[in-house]
């Protein structure tokens, strides 16, 4: 796809005016990042976010006792953002790491602020932040509240592309449980047809 086509995909041409699509189109930059590369990386103050375009990736944090435990997934049609890093210009607490080769859109946090007179840009970011807000909110509960099938049933769901295109491994510490416990439900689940 091209910028046009893809971003309008986000910002969708009915609720803007031509001029103004056309000003927010004109921030975004292409981006590639290769398997592995990071897009943040720990203690990085983030000057700037991405639209996924294609691909996927995965922030993450090392636990106390040094593993490393995924925290959040990103698919196309993702924002890749660190809301605290980018909005209050402090170091990210998380690394985000490319999973597979990624095309996306970025923008800068000079050239946000320069869209941030236009309504409709402003609602979809506002948007974007309560959605990301509820996705934390409900995985924080659900790891609290909810079995691991379930959890995984519902990423399954919500994400299905990931269960075939990351390894089991970043999705199991994303689950809160072992690669041990995340093959025995896969098992039992395809047992019975799932």
């Amino acid at each position: 796809m091209n910028k046009k086509e893809f971003l309008s995909t986000i910002f969708k041409p009915d609720n803007f005016s031509n001029d103004d699509l056309e000003t927010i189109l004109d921030q975004f930059q292409e981006h590639h990042f290769k398997k592995n590369e990071n897009l943040f990386r720990l203690g990085y103050t983030a000057s700037h976010y991405y639209f996924m375009e294609s691909g996927f990736a995965r922030s993450y944090v090392v636990d106390l006792d040094g593993n490393n435990v995924t925290s959040k997934f990103f698919t196309a049609g993702d924002i890749v953002i660190d809301w605290h890093s980018f909005f209050l210009k402090k170091p990210t607490k998380e690394t985000t790491q490319a999973l597979s080769d990624i095309k996306c859109w970025k923008i800068k946090f000079e050239d946000f602020m320069k869209l941030f007179h236009i309504e409709a840009f402003r609602e979809v970011g506002r948007t974007r932040l309560v959605q990301n807000y509820f996705e934390l909110k409900h995985h924080s509960v659900s790891m609290v509240t909810d079995e691991a099938k379930d959890r995984y049933l519902e990423l399954m769901k919500d994400k299905p592309e990931l269960i075939h295109n990351v390894p089991l491994k970043h999705i199991a510490t994303y689950l809160g449980i072992t690669d041990t416990s995340l093959s025995r439900i896969r098992k039992e689940l395809a047992n019975s047809g799932l």
